[in-house]
């Protein structure tokens, strides 16, 4: 297997009622941590360049060499820019070789987003490549946003069935009581809004800041209709904690390849278990 759209992946999710963990890489320890995972659990996957850190690291740079590992994956990869918020971005991406873009017009008005996204989209499948738009709003600063005020965020059923049909978008991110960037599994979804929402709409839905989101409630979300699920501060914290461990006992260490393989190693675990709790273990044969 190798390189592929994200399109077949989630159309696949759906239909089996399981769903395809979305995992962010802003370096090459972090890609190779997430396609291994993916490798050892035969699932597939979707490896994740934010817009940021696509500034970090150089979109064409770190997308090339995601790509040169996803030629060698006995599974199938998925090269996706994450919260492209920048209309350029989908069009670097796109010229990058991404085979999978977001447009993220959250905080736009309605029919702003409506009108971006529409654009974004048509272009994109031009080139053959699928486009997740977002709408609601999934907040990103948990240490100001409390949980009990997520209501006024969420997605309402009745516009994602017009926004769907207005911009012909291939999956399409809700805010159903999620948060970006917490470090603490506490959150709830709400299950009956993601229902809602997929009577509404046909498009795979997707469920942003999940790190947050408590393992039971995860589950319950993909029965409920939810086929793409996006991890980045879970697997960035256990890299993190992992390599600080290591530098706090070894504090003359200076070889960076001994304390980043460790921190690999534990994005690598983190990975192979939430790639079990999205209930893709060995669909990558079925595809």
């Amino acid at each position: 297997m190798s390189l592929v759209t994200s399109k077949g992946m989630l159309i696949d999710a759906k239909e089996r009622n399981y769903a395809v963990g979305a995992f962010n890489a802003n370096n090459i320890e972090m890609a190779q941590g997430i396609i291994k995972a993916a490798e050892e659990k035969k699932s597939p996957v979707i490896v994740q360049v934010s817009q940021g850190g696509a500034k970090y690291a150089g979109i064409e740079e770190l997308g090339a060499a995601i790509k040169k590992m996803a030629a060698k994956s006995e599974v199938p990869v998925a090269l996706h820019l994450d919260h492209g918020v920048d209309y350029k971005y989908s069009v670097l991406a796109l010229r990058a070789g991404y085979t999978s873009i977001m447009f993220d017009g959250s905080l736009l008005d309605f029919e702003e987003n409506v009108k971006i996204t529409k654009k974004i989209v048509e272009m994109g499948h031009i080139a053959g490549v699928p486009v997740e738009a977002e709408l609601g709003e999934v907040p990103k600063d948990p240490e100001k946003i409390s949980l009990d005020e997520l209501d006024k965020y969420k997605t309402k059923p009745e516009e994602a069935q017009k926004f769907a049909e207005r911009t012909k978008v291939d999956s399409l991110a809700v805010a159903v009581g999620s948060m970006h960037k917490m470090k603490v599994q506490e959150a709830e979804l709400d299950i009956e809004q993601i229902k809602k929402i997929k009577k509404r709409v046909s498009v795979p839905l997707v469920l942003h800041g999940s790190s947050g989101v408590t393992n039971k409630s995860v589950i319950e979300a993909i029965n409920a209709g939810i086929c793409k699920v996006n991890v980045h501060t879970h697997i960035a914290k256990s890299f993190t904690e992992r390599t600080r461990e290591v530098l706090e006992k070894n504090s003359n260490m200076v070889d960076l390849r001994k304390y980043l393989k460790e921190g690999r190693e534990a994005l690598y675990e983190e990975v192979k278990n939430k790639i079990q709790i999205f209930g893709s273990e060995g669909m990558a044969a079925k595809l």
